[in-house]
Order: C-alpha cells, then sequence, then structure tokens
C-alpha cells in the first residue's frame, strides 16, 4: 500500500498538492504539521499537513517529501476551519493565508535569506559541526541563503541545523529590523532558594554575623520581600538598607544572593491607578449590562464616550473569564496602543500577558505562538494587532475589539485582505466564545448590527470620575486670514491657548493628518509640480532632509534650486505637514520641547515608546501628530488639542470620509482633559457650519449615523450592499485599459447587479504600473457565496486569454 498526504504550500495557489511518504512517516504525520516539501526544479518550502489518504494524484506523479519539521502539531484545528473560512470570504488561497499567519522564523524556504547575529551571546565553541561551518560562511560574507546551505553542507535536509541556530540565537531572519534603541533593562537579586529555609537562613545569619554589613542587607532583604511581595530591584535594596553595591557583590560571589535583569517599559503607571481600582457605579451596571446581553448575544457593543473608562471593564470581565481558564484575545487598531494597554494589565494580572506584533522579531513571535499552543499561563491573555487573530488557541473564551471602527483592522497588500474585526467574530463563533466590540465612535456596520437586533448593545454616556467632556470651540479660518489674525498655520486663539496652557505646565497635542513638511513643491512661474516618476503623485517635501520623497515607492531627489520645467529659481512650497507645524513650532516656542509622532518617526521596534515615555514623563510640552494619536492614548495632563486642518479629513474621495472624519476628530478631541482640569478643543476649518463637524462639537454619535445610513441606502453602500473591489495592473497602459474593459462587460452579463468603472483611481500609477478599479455591488438580498463563486470563474476566464494573462488582479472583499 502507497501512503500520501496532502499539502497546503505557502504560495498564491488555489488546491493543495499531494506528496508521498514512508509508512512509517505516514503513521507519525499528524494534520496541522509541517513538512518540507520539494516544489517545482530546485525549490523547497516548508507545507503544512491537512490531510492523510492512500490515493495517489490523477494528473502528477507524487514526490517524496523532504523531511518532517515538527515533532508534534503546531497548528490546531481551529485554525484550519478559521483559515478555510478566510480564503473562502475574502477570495484568497489558502496558501496565502497559511503564509501570513505563520511567523516568518515557521516557514522557512529556500529562498529565505539568514545573517549572522551582530551582538551574538551564544559561545561560537558550543556550535556543532554543521552549525559552525554556516557560522564560519557567515564571517565572509553577510547573508547567505536557505539553498546557499543546501549546497555546503551537502544535504537536503538542513531545516533543523538551522532552526537550532536560530533558537541559539546565532542567526537572524534578514527581515528583522535592526534596532539602536534598546528596552530598559532592570537589574533585580534574589536570595538562593536555599536559603529560604529556615534552618540554612539560620545558619547563614550566623556565617555572616560578623560582617556586620552583609548581615544587615540580608535582613533588609527580608524586610522589604514582606512588604513588596515581589522580586527587588538593586537599586531599591541599596537604598532602603544603606548599602553599598560592593556588599551586595560580596554576597552574590558567595552564592547567597543572584542577580538577573528584567526588560521594564519606560512607561510607568502608579500602582493604584493600574492594580488596585474599583469601578463606578456606571461601569458596574455597564458590567453588568454586558454579561446579560450575553445571555441573548454572543457580541456586544460597548459604545462609551473617550476616557470613560472602556479599559477597567475590560480587565473586570477578562478577571472573570480567567477564573473559568480561558484564553482572551484582546485586539488593538495599532501597536502605539500596546505599550500603554501591556503596562496596565502587567500590573493587573501580573505574566499572564503575552503581546504580539509586527514589531517583535521572529524569535520573540515564535515563542508566543509556542505559549499559545501549550495553553500557558504565561499567554491567558494575548494583547496584539489584527494578526494575533491567527495565533493557534484552543480554549478561546472572549475576543475583545478595541476601537473596533478603526479601518487598521482591514488588512490591505498583500493577501489575505480580511477584516480583523470580522475574522475575529468567526474565531470566536469556532470557539463557542463571546466578543466585546469597544468604540466611543462605531463604525456604521455595527451600529446598524444592533439597530438589527444581531448584537448587543451598552452605553457608557459619562466619563470616568465625572470627569467633564473638553468643550470643542471651531476657528473659522477664512475669516481669521480675512483679519490677518493667522501666524503660520496658527489661529491667534490657539496660540493663545498654547502659551497659556504650557505656561501652567499642561501639554498640548495638535493634529495634522499629514506628514512631511509640505505635499508638494510648485513653481511660480510655470505652475510645474515634481512629480515621481513612478507614481502618479507627486513627490512629498522634507525640509530637514531637504529632499522630496514619494511615499508609495519611496523615491526621492535633492530639493531643487531650481524649476526643472523652465528653470526659474522661484519655487515654493504648498500645503503643510506634520514636520512643518514642528519646525513652526519650534521658532515659535523655541524654550519649549515639540515632539513628532507619525511614520517617521515611530520606525523601529521602539518608536513608538520613545515618544509616548517621553510624552507622559512630561519631557515634550507640545506632540504633534497624525491619526496614531487618535488611537485611544492616555495622558493625564492633556489639556489643549488643536485640530489644524478639519477640511483635509471631509475632502476625501470617499463613501466613509464624513464617518472617518467624525471618528478621528472625536477619537483626537477624546485626548484632552481625561483628568480633574477640563479640556479644550480647537478645531481650525474653512467650513465651520459643516454638518459633520457641528456633530462632533455636539458629540452627537446619533445624528451622524442617521444622515451617514441614509446616504449609505440612498447610493447602494455597506451595510446595504456589500463591495468587492477588483484592482487591475499593468505596465502597459492600453493593455489594461483592453483588458479592463473586457472584464467589466463580462461582469455585467453575467451579474444583474450594480457594477462600476472600470475606473482610474486617485493615484492611477504607483511603481511604474497603470491601475484600473472596477467596484461590484452585492445587495444583501442576492446570495453572496453563489455571486462570488461566478466572480471567481470569470477571473479564471479572463487568465485563461493569453494577451490578458500578464495583467495582475487583485480582490479586496468588503473594501474599506
Amino acid at each position: 500500500m502507497r501512503y500520501f498526504i496532502d499539502v497546503i504550500l505557502p504560495l498564491a495557489l488555489k488546491k493543495t498538492f499531494t506528496y508521498e511518504v514512508s509508512e512509517a512517516e505516514f503513521n507519525y504525520i499528524e494534520k496541522g504539521m509541517r513538512v518540507a516539501v520539494p516544489f517545482g526544479k530546485n525549490k523547497v518550502y516548508t507545507s503544512l499537513v491537512l490531510d492523510k489518504n492512500n490515493t495517489p494524484p490523477l494528473h502528477y506523479v507524487a514526490k517524496q517529501i523532504e523531511t518532517i519539521l515538527d515533532i508534534t502539531v503546531i497548528i490546531n484545528s481551529y485554525q484550519i476551519e478559521h483559515w478555510k473560512w478566510i480564503s473562502d470570504y475574502y477570495m484568497c488561497s489558502l496558501g496565502e493565508v497559511f503564509k501570513g499567519a505563520l511567523p516568518s522564523g515557521l516557514l522557512l524556504e529556500s529562498e529565505t535569506i539568514i545573517s549572522k547575529k551582530n551582538d551574538l551571546v551564544y559561545p561560537v565553541s558550543d556550535l556543532k559541526d554543521e552549525e559552525y561551518l554556516i557560522y564560519e560562511a557567515l564571517q565572509l560574507q553577510s547573508s547567505i541563503s536557505v539553498g546557499e546551505i543546501v549546497k555546503l553542507l551537502n544535504r537536503k535536509n538542513v531545516f533543523p541545523v538551522i532552526n537550532g541556530m536560530l533558537s541559539k540565537g546565532a542567526l537572524v531572519i534578514q527581515e528583522e529590523i535592526k534596532e539602536t534603541y534598546k528596552p530598559k533593562k532592570i537589574k533585580y537579586v534574589k536570595i538562593q532558594d536555599e536559603f529560604l529555609q529556615k534552618e540554612r537562613l539560620e545558619e547563614l545569619l550566623l556565617i555572616v554575623s560578623k560582617a556586620k554589613k552583609q548581615h544587615s542587607l540580608i535582613l533588609n532583604y527580608f524586610q522589604l520581600r514582606a512588604i513588596e511581595k515581589r522580586d527587588i530591584e538593586v537599586k531599591y535594596l541599596l537604598e532602603f538598607s544603606n548599602s553599598s553595591s560592593s556588599v551586595l557583590k560580596s554576597l552574590i560571589d558567595k552564592g547567597i544572593f543572584e542577580e538577573f535583569y528584567l526588560n521594564q517599559d519606560r512607561v510607568i503607571f502608579e500602582k493604584d491607578d493600574a492594580a488596585n481600582f474599583n469601578l463606578s457605579v456606571s461601569q458596574e451596571i455597564a458590567l453588568t449590562q454586558i454579561k446579560e446581553t450575553y445571555k441573548s448575544f454572543d457580541i456586544t457593543l460597548l459604545h462609551g464616550v473617550t476616557s470613560s473608562g472602556k479599559t477597567e471593564i475590560y480587565i473586570k470581565l477578562i478577571e472573570e473569564y480567567l477564573i473559568l481558564d480561558k484564553q482572551i484575545l484582546f485586539l488593538l487598531p495599532e501597536i502605539a496602543l500596546t505599550t500603554q494597554l501591556v503596562q496596565r494589565l502587567t500590573a493587573y494580572f501580573g505574566n499572564q500577558i503575552s503581546v504580539f506584533h509586527s514589531k517583535y522579531n521572529v524569535n520573540e513571535r515564535i515563542e508566543v505562538w509556542n505559549n499559545v499552543l501549550e495553553n500557558s499561563d504565561k499567554a491567558k491573555i494575548v494583547i496584539g494587532v489584527r494578526s494575533a487573530l491567527f495565533l493557534p488557541f484552543s480554549n478561546l473564551g472572549l475576543v475583545i475589539v478595541d476601537e473596533e471602527h478603526e479601518q487598521t483592522f482591514k488588512q490591505q497588500d498583500p493577501a489575505p485582505r480580511y477584516h480583523a474585526r470580522d475574522a475575529a467574530i468567526v474565531l470566536a463563533k469556532l470557539h463557542n466564545a463571546k466578543v466585546l466590540l469597544g468604540s466611543a465612535t462605531p463604525s456604521l456596520e455595527s451600529y446598524y448590527n444592533v439597530k438589527n437586533n444581531k448584537y448587543g448593545l451598552v452605553e457608557l454616556s459619562e466619563r470616568y470620575g465625572n470627569v467633564t467632556l473638553p468643550e470643542i470651540k471651531i476657528i473659522d479660518l477664512k475669516d481669521k486670514y480675512f483679519r490677518k489674525r493667522m501666524q503660520g498655520h496658527f489661529s491667534d486663539e490657539l496660540l493663545e491657548l498654547i502659551t497659556e496652557k504650557i505656561s501652567f505646565g499642561e501639554q498640548v497635542i495638535l493634529f495634522q493628518n499629514r506628514r512631511g513638511y509640505s505635499p508638494f513643491v510648485e513653481c511660480m512661474t510655470c505652475g510645474h509640480v515634481p512629480h515621481c516618476p513612478n507614481c502618479d503623485v507627486s513627490l512629498t517635501y522634507y525640509k530637514f532632509k531637504n529632499q522630496l520623497r514619494c511615499h508609495y515607492c519611496s523615491y526621492s531627489i535633492a530639493n531643487p534650486s531650481h524649476c526643472h520645467h523652465c528653470q526659474s529659481a522661484d519655487l515654493t512650497t504648498k500645503g503643510f505637514g506634520t514636520e512643518q507645524i514642528e519646525m513652526e513650532l519650534k521658532s515659535l516656542f523655541p524654550t519649549k520641547s515639540i515632539g513628532r509622532m507619525d511614520q517617521d518617526t515611530t520606525r523601529g521596534k521602539y518608536g513608538y515608546e520613545k515618544i509616548i515615555d517621553a510624552f507622559k514623563n512630561k519631557e515634550i510640552d507640545i506632540l504633534i501628530g497624525t491619526q496614531m494619536l487618535a488611537k485611544g492614548l492616555h495622558f493625564d495632563n492633556v489639556t489643549l488639542v488643536g485640530i489644524l486642518n478639519a477640511d483635509n479629513m471631509l475632502n476625501q474621495p470617499n463613501f466613509r470620509a464624513y464617518e472617518r472624519a467624525f471618528q478621528m476628530m472625536t477619537q483626537v478631541a477624546g485626548r484632552a482633559g481625561r483628568k480633574e482640569k477640563k479640556g479644550i478643543v480647537l478645531i481650525q476649518t474653512y467650513n465651520p457650519y459643516h454638518n459633520t463637524i457641528q456633530q462632533v462639537v455636539n458629540n452627537d454619535y446619533k445624528a451622524m449615523y442617521k444622515e451617514q445610513i441614509y446616504e449609505r441606502q440612498n447610493f447602494k453602500y455597506p451595510p446595504f450592499y456589500r463591495l468587492i473591489k477588483l484592482t487591475l495592473k499593468h505596465r502597459d497602459y492600453e493593455k489594461l485599459k483592453e483588458s479592463s474593459l473586457w472584464l467589466y462587460n463580462v461582469l455585467v452579463q453575467q451579474l444583474q447587479i450594480p457594477i462600476l468603472g472600470p475606473e482610474e483611481p486617485v493615484v492611477s500609477k504607483i511603481r511604474n504600473e497603470y491601475i484600473r478599479t472596477i467596484i461590484i455591488k452585492i445587495p444583501t438580498t442576492i446570495h453572496l457565496g453563489k455571486t462570488k463563486r461566478t466572480i471567481e470563474k470569470i477571473i479564471q476566464s479572463f487568465d485563461a486569454i493569453s494577451q490578458y494573462r500578464a495583467v495582475k488582479i487583485t480582490v479586496n472583499v468588503d473594501h474599506y
């Protein structure tokens, strides 16, 4: 009898592939294990076992596998079911989901590039012969591929050797971020376990009785342990005992004490703020209501105003699920939020928390993966961004999606283009878990589901501690410019308030949702604007680097001294971004500390922490930022928030523009006055009577919902219609135009539903590829699965036409 396994490869291929195995391998292999398999002429990939059988493939001869990579199953049945749903719903291959789900360290393939760790902490003498050969090769070159390691060791099965070196910390996968900013390490000390026994302790105190300073230090250590009931910092112990480091070193050398280091977040919360708190009356009512709604609904929306204390409710709810010995997934839209939240939850739950996001290196992510797989106490609560959905949960009880309205929950590129909130709801259903969606400004879809009795609703209408909502004022920019009351991009009122607040030692946040110094440079003689040669966008000006840069392909040139078109030297910048605001503020407030938080200043693993830490510790007086600032961050000392140009958000070519503008402004405004001091928010705009701005001023979510839901119904948009966006790309403009028309015509013939396009998007060329889009609107009354299958068949027909085969099509379901 012959033995076969069906596997999925981490490639954009729809079907599974069959490989032959021996009887012993067949009996050993389980579904959810990884195996290395040959594919193509000379490539080897990590694949996932999906099934076992005795049936040979019909259309090809099955190859033998290279090696089995796992001792136990690392991907469970819940994950496989969830991945199949994502693949089916978001119209992508299971291979793409597999590749997107696993940390790259678990997906080694022949093209993976590996390099030596610069600060190697593992002794080279401990490396095995084959490991040393790889190490030696990396002394002569900066990096090496897995394929080259196969040739070097003259063996096919090199994955166990590489995995061994990765786990020892001798190698890194090259895509890791090189980081110069290190986490804060705190030196701790503890007494050896043997001296915790009464007899051994008495014996020890007798031995050191003549060394009075050592004797005193030991007694002080036990006194501190009795008070703190935790590990003791070396600095704290020496201060408490009025002793010196040489006395402690003597005790360490004698083997009485042991020192060790722990990473510590630079943002430190007061203990009574984080660990010991009581819910307010309104929070208690909300928590009780959530538990009540769970009797009728699996999903509940917690609609609470900014600073209403949603996090405290989450903590108390998590506590109840921990008692039931369940795993909890806490999803956040941005990495920036994890900094504050991890500290708060760690203070409350101790070492039961794991964090998972892309700024963590490969080894850290694999460690979290293994802890979740083993249902370890270290990973009872997982805090992460959308990729945390793919972790191997086996006992999930609760999923919390904080700031559920955020568009960053939707993955855009590469596939799978899933929405983390919706995928989390499906994951929870597979585990029979409950879902809590939290937001001060819920998405229209979620609120619509509440109105249609699909979700439960709990509302919190007052801030925690009876703190009042900030006062929101509108500044009419037309009037201010007319009366010459503007200085740079600041109105006189905004400048007066900034001066007043920082003179009182309070802090200010300024919001401008555009990075760089200026969106473009224009020639005043002929009107020429420098554009990116690869993309259909103007180049953004960065004054600090004195260069023009493309935000799509990173193309950059030095800032021109004269016009490339007419040679005129009369060039000017138009519009403004965060960098320009920062420079203006530095000239207006030269003695004050100004910070900037945008994509340019938060690169690297600890980029967010540096800025949030400095602002939290009042090292920064004024913080300028993009939408990163609108994501639920908590700063006690912020009393003024300025939105420098609200019209940027309103005038976007997107059916969600007004909804997003309302959410963004309300969230940014919510950063002000979160403690005793009342906050003030100034919104600078050319349209002071715009409905959305008035709704923000009145904090009237329901008016915004009512207006927008009416528009959505009229113009056939979600939640009344599902959107599928097809994006076609090709370097040849004419071929793209012809192929997109063909696809549009076939779609119109086959589907009797509204189809828009083929349309050139706002940015119609990126990286030398022209773009056309087609939007398919599917009414909720029509069967979604059948419509998708029809679309897939049409795309397959499109790919079968030889002259169109080179045109790339991407499918984005529930396009945002």
